[in-house]
């Protein structure tokens, strides 16, 4: 299938690879088909793409490469929904707000885009605690969130 994006202008997709989001996301509820793509081959970042359309586009990354004590715990309500049977299959990205410069560009770690890397499907998850912001920085200041400082 070939689907017009964001960043990218016309891109073939392998339909295996689209991500179903059932309940759409917050604020995109009619939004149920994304896919991801590489930012680069060699960046973190990559683009979270509706497939029908271009204009909805969220840059993300997995919050670990940057949080590495960043930890979530999912509800069985959610891990049903999902289909969820083994922690394994879970992906978890987190949707960059974009500045300039970009280093003072955030994160939001209050509420990951959790999916099923098996059934490919996905949503975003607004956790109930007050543990992480919404606008967590891209190079953590708070060393107590960052393993191994």
């Amino acid at each position: 299938m070939h689907i017009q994006t964001k960043y990218f202008g016309e891109m073939s997709v392998d339909t295996t690879k689209t991500i179903q989001f059932p309940s759409g996301l917050p604020g995109f509820v009619d939004e149920n088909e994304f896919v991801l793509f590489n930012l680069s081959e060699t960046s973190v970042y990559q683009i979270l793409q509706s497939t029908r359309n271009k204009g909805v586009a969220f840059i993300v990354v997995n919050p670990y490469v940057f949080y590495q004590d960043y930890v979530i715990d999912l509800d069985d309500h959610l891990m049903d929904s999902l289909q969820i049977k083994d922690d394994q299959d879970v992906a978890v990205l987190s949707i960059v707000t974009v500045k300039d410069p970009f280093d003072t560009s955030t994160m939001n770690l209050k509420a990951p885009v959790i999916i099923n890397s098996q059934t490919n499907r996905g949503k975003q998850y607004i956790l109930n605690s007050d543990a992480y912001p919404s606008k967590a920085a891209i190079t953590p200041q708070d060393s107590s969130l960052v393993k191994g400082e």
